[in-house]
């Protein structure tokens, strides 16, 4: 069936539309932490001028006006409900993209980025909907924003019907669910990240420079770590799901459940990664630092495969990519 160039328009304008309102989400979630700042360092002063001061004690009849909401914290809830809107227009360039071509809309780079980052804003949205968790959407909408950005530009693709080797049932199954696995595994990344520089920053120790000002918004180490494991747990047997659909695929196309094609052999190697972290964690001595850096190497090798392998290095999935 021919491409519906009219739908194909609709899909670039709710993906360049979310861009937008997740720039603007990012930019009012950063005005919250400013005003959070600010507004931590005025407390200080006050605390500072107070113990220098005489007490005065409260005048007859006079009652204290209950403070309402920061409007720091205003302002991040307001960043939350407009992320749900941004959200809405990812999914629908997705939906939309799908109609255009007739097809599942997982045929080329742009399509799988776009998918994944949706699913990492939606389990973004599941996860971090306390309010504890809300200091690290800022962090998360940074790698999101640039892969979507690189997505849009670098990796753009026109809509266009899939070269015959992806013209497979398999299309759908097996790379909806490696995309769905990598965008779990950017939540755990960043999980991760910032748990580490928790460590650095521990709750309630936060120091007065730039950095305190940053982790005092964020979780206790702690509940990132457990944050960064619950998402790898979720995300493991995903991904490892996705790789055994993939061998299924290339046995029917390929003739081999295996070639050691360098997609098919990073692949495995950031799943073995992931199976070391899990190991790692439950394992004593390795629970903390080392762990979270085993987890990091894990997305490192993710983010390789996704641009060095489909970009550089030629092979069996290089209709994926640009090579």
């Amino acid at each position: 069936m021919p491409i519906d160039e009219n739908i194909a328009s609709y899909s670039d304008l709710a993906f360049k539309s979310a861009i937008v309102v997740y720039v603007l989400v990012f930019v009012m979630l950063l005005v919250q932490y400013a005003m959070a700042y600010t507004r931590k360092a005025e407390q200080r002063e006050l605390v500072a001028v107070g113990a220098n001061s005489p007490a005065t004690p409260q005048g007859p009849g006079r009652i204290a006006e209950p403070a309402g909401k920061p409007v720091s914290e205003r302002i991040g809830n307001m960043a939350f409900a407009v992320l749900h809107v941004s959200l809405g227009l990812h999914i629908i360039s997705i939906v939309l993209r799908g109609f255009a071509t007739h097809r599942f809309p997982l045929g080329n780079m742009y399509e799988f980025v776009t998918m994944a980052t949706g699913a990492a804003v939606a389990l973004g949205v599941v996860l971090l909907r306390q309010e504890r968790y809300r200091g690290m959407w800022a962090f998360l909408l940074v790698p999101v924003l640039i892969l979507m950005f690189l997505a849009g530009t670098v990796l753009y693709a026109d809509a266009a019907p899939v070269v015959p080797a992806l013209k497979s049932y398999w299309l759908p199954i097996h790379v909806t669910v490696v995309s769905i696995g990598s965008g779990v595994f950017l939540v755990a990344g960043v999980s991760s990240l910032l748990f580490l520089l928790r460590l650095l920053q521990p709750a309630g120790e936060e120091s007065d420079n730039l950095l305190g000002a940053i982790a005092r918004r964020l979780p206790d180490a702690r509940s990132l770590d457990r944050l960064a494991y619950r998402t790898t747990i979720i995300g493991f047997p995903i991904f490892g799901t996705g790789i055994i659909l993939g061998a299924i695929w290339a046995e029917s196309a390929w003739g081999r459940f295996w070639g050691w094609d360098p997609k098919e052999t990073v692949s495995f190697i950031a799943w073995v990664i992931y199976a070391a972290y899990l190991h790692a964690r439950a394992t004593s001595g390795w629970r903390e630092t080392k762990a979270a850096w085993i987890n990091i190497a894990g997305f490192v090798a993710m983010l390789f495969n996704l641009f060095i392998i489909n970009i550089v290095v030629s092979g069996l999935h290089s209709y994926a990519g640009l090579n």
